[in-house]
């Protein structure tokens, strides 16, 4: 890679750092292209990316963030998977590891705090963004609900009373 190259993927790899929710970080040697494709298809669905680093340009992108714990972890054949909703790319990441034991997660970076295997898979255990905005809408929804339904019964139980009264006046 020529110098130019090398300044691209800096500047690529500093923007992932910084503005992803999160940054799992793992090792994948003995993948082959189509196990890397299905994880990529895995974490396009989920809305994150997969990008195969070289660490000595990981280990400069990350500018001191993170410390010698992070620093650590970029060694053999790495790859990231990122994404900006901080449990899609962790979630997508460990269930493919559960399938192929090829892909070994070693941690995250989530905003400044380093998280080792172990934090990884309790974060993919925890609901995406979506799935929290959901259950929220449903909770602001219900009670909406329930007002409308008790607001409705009173006149429902006047239209069949006045409805009753109409159906024996006409018998």
């Amino acid at each position: 890679m020529d110098k130019a190259g090398k300044a691209e993927s800096l500047k690529m790899l500093k923007g992932v750092f910084e503005e992803s929710g999160v940054v799992v970080i793992a090792r994948y040697t003995g993948l082959t292209v189509a196990e890397m494709t299905k994880l990529r298809g895995a974490l396009r669905e989920q809305g994150a990316s997969l990008k195969v680093v070289k660490n000595r340009l990981a280990k400069l992108a990350l500018d001191g963030k993170g410390g010698d714990q992070i620093q650590d972890m970029f060694q053999d054949q790495t790859v990231i998977a990122y994404s900006p909703d901080p449990v899609a790319a962790a979630k997508a990441s460990a269930e493919f590891a559960k399938e192929n034991d090829k892909l070994v997660l070693i941690g995250a970076l989530m905003d400044e705090k380093v998280l080792d295997a172990d934090g990884v898979q309790q974060l993919a255990k925890l609901p995406s963004l979506d799935q929290l905005r959901g259950k929220i809408i449903g909770l602001v929804q219900a009670p909406a609900t329930k007002v409308a339904g008790v607001v409705q019964a009173p006149a429902g139980k006047l239209a069949r009373v006045f409805s009753a009264y109409a159906s024996k006046d006409a018998a």
